[in-house]
């Protein structure tokens, strides 16, 4: 490829990953689908701008190879140590259970029992890259779906490596040309028996990862010896290609080399100040790998096996799907966390397009076999983001409809206080006003949640506060407060709607989560409007002014004139939420005075609040 071409290329791949997160963003359909989408239009089978399969591969290579470096540099042994019942159970019953599935099925369509293992092991994994981008952008990452998916594609990810090891054992038939598993460079490792070049896999592994560990750190002292931060960025692409270079000249795969480089880099005390270096690399590269795989999917093999391709995909897609549902039951997810948790690790994964090219290269599969696996595999990564979306909406929907059929346990505890919602807002409010001897009836419809709280002794009862039969059980009839300290908007104004009919004498307090939800519940009546992080800012404005020499009754007056007038401010604001350019005006002023308005308040000997 001439420098005119590179260029071209790399203009073009940057193009389509900006359209692709502009676009993504606007449909709601997130940057990763939007990423497949876009390398489906500009492919070869689309608007045909790229073309060049060998073009495609060096940009996909390249992709999973930094990918897997950033992976492996989070591997910490003390992350994995903590999650080591969850990776070693779920994910590595999830692997066993569904290599030796499709191995079944595999051998039960005619083949050997290589071939099938190997077609197990390899579509046993998920798509890590898509999986957790998909997750973090849904407001997942964090719930039981988000930490049970990352402990089983970390257990994946490890897997990676006896796989590619176990791999060259299965040959069965003469390789193919073309093959990319790193045999061009090295023919003398290639005509080894299986279990040398077994041998020669597991030994270039132990002798990266001792001398990455004898040298890194030295070179690393050095580095920072010459406060020449991008000095890092380059040892750290230096080091990632070093080993993918000697990955390859052996004969084996250089996104294993760069994953283990990671790992033994995870744990140095410079990981952290690669990772910030790093991190500008790793959205892009990550965007450039996904639009390789849309660009990658080839629609005319597709054509002429159309049967094969879809039964593959939804079959594959189904029986993990099957498999993973019942071991996310016996790890005590609920239905719709488990339903959720298995439509986002059903699919294949991006390890499938290296593990296929190794197999290809050592005479596993025949190129019919690894073409059309490779479409289907990437067609069920295509399907995951949506599939992810789909789910969580049934999920939600499913959860509503739970919490007007289902069988709520709510007691009347003659309490004075009732909390809707007893997350870490809710939970607060309940334990202080239970220190004080006011007793609270919680409710929350979180099983999960509620599970937890009643295993450490808190009384929490299941139910929807919408809905005022459960309002009425729980005591609201006799009770003088209503704390809804729940996350989601429009369900706290439906409360509020139905409290005001059906129980008019109850006070209402309610948690915003900022100014826009305070303006929300202001413009529907309410004044009893707490935004959940103005009190800990201004205490922490308060501690921060008082260690820089402030003396603490001005720092506690500056503080309370601050929350004064911010409070009028966001009630005068949310009178003209509707009129933008009146908002727009106002909230001018507002910033413009602001400043003066609070100068004046400290000048002024009144205490705050008289």
């Amino acid at each position: 490829m001439d420098t005119q071409n590179i260029f071209l290329q790399a203009f073009i791949y940057l193009a389509a990953a900006l359209v692709a997160i502009i676009v993504g963003k606007r449909l709601g359909i997130g940057a990763v689908l939007g990423y497949l989408l876009m390398g489906i239009v500009i492919g070869p089978f689309g608007l045909r701008i790229i073309g060049h399969s060998e073009d495609i591969m060096h940009f996909a290579e390249f992709g999973v190879v930094m990918m897997l470096f950033l992976i492996g540099l989070e591997l910490q042994p003390a992350m994995l140590w903590r999650m080591r019942r969850k990776i070693l159970g779920l994910g590595g019953l999830q692997v066993v259970l569904t290599t030796a599935a499709i191995c079944a099925i595999a051998m039960s369509f005619g083949l050997i029992w290589q071939q099938a293992l190997a077609i197990g092991m390899i579509l046993s994994l998920s798509s890590t890259a898509i999986i957790l981008q998909t997750l973090t952008e849904r407001g997942l990452i964090q719930t039981e779906v988000g930490k049970s998916s990352f402990a089983v594609l970390l257990f994946q990810d490890i897997a990676v490596i006896p796989i590619i090891a176990v791999i060259p054992l299965l040959a069965t038939m003469e390789p193919a040309g073309g093959g990319d598993a790193g045999h061009s460079a090295a023919d003398f490792l290639h005509h080894l028996p299986g279990w040398a070049q077994a041998l020669a896999t597991i030994g270039s592994v132990v002798f990266i990862v001792l001398v990455a560990r004898w040298a890194c750190r030295p070179l690393f002292r050095m580095i920072a010896a010459t406060r020449q931060m991008e000095a890092f960025t380059t040892a750290a692409l230096l080091i990632v290609i070093g080993v993918a270079i000697l990955m390859n000249f052996v004969g084996l795969s250089p996104a294993l080399g760069a994953f283990v480089a990671g790992v033994v880099l995870a744990s140095s005390e410079y990981r952290h100040e690669l990772e910030s270096d790093l991190a500008p690399f790793k959205g892009i590269l990550l965007g450039i790998f996904f639009i390789s795989v849309g660009v990658g999917i080839d629609f005319s093999h597709i054509a002429g096996n159309l049967i094969a391709v879809v039964g593959i995909t939804f079959g594959l897609i189904t029986l993990k799907g099957l498999l993973l549902i019942p071991l996310a039951r016996i790890n005590g997810l609920n239905r719709s966390t488990s339903l959720l948790f298995a439509s986002s690790m059903a699919a294949g994964g991006e390890f499938a397009f290296v593990l296929l090219n190794i197999t290809l290269g050592n005479g596993v599969l025949d190129p019919e076999t690894v073409r059309t696996i490779t479409a289907a595999v990437a067609i069920s990564m295509a399907l995951t983001p949506p599939l992810i979306i789909l789910t969580q909406r049934y999920a939600y929907r499913d959860s509503t409809e739970k919490k007007g059929t289902g069988e709520p346990d709510v007691e009347d505890e003659n309490s004075p206080v009732i909390i809707c919602g007893f997350g870490r807002y809710g939970h607060a409010v309940g334990r202080l006003l239970r220190t004080q001897g006011f007793g609270c009836t919680v409710l929350d419809w979180d099983e999960d949640q509620i599970s937890t709280l009643r295993e450490i002794g808190i009384p929490v009862f299941y139910g929807d506060a919408s809905r005022p039969d459960l309002l009425a059980a729980a005591g609201a009839g006799n009770a003088k407060v209503l704390v809804l300290a729940i996350k989601d908007a429009p369900t706290v104004s439906k409360i509020v709607q139905s409290v005001r009919h059906s129980f008019p004498h109850l006070k209402i307090y309610i948690r915003a989560l900022g100014r826009l939800e305070a303006y929300e519940f202001l413009d529907i009546g309410e004044e009893n409007v707490y935004r959940e992080t103005l009190e800990s800012s201004m205490l922490m404005s308060e501690h921060i002014m008082t260690h820089l020499g402030f003396p603490d009754d001005k720092s506690k007056k500056a503080s309370c004139h601050y929350r004064t007038n911010d409070e009028k401010m966001v009630r005068e604001m949310a009178k003209h939420r509707h009129d933008k350019k009146a908002y727009m005006s106002n909230a001018k002023q507002a910033v413009s005075t602001f400043d003066e308005l609070m100068r004046a308040n400290m000048d002024n000997e009144e205490d705050c609040g008289k």
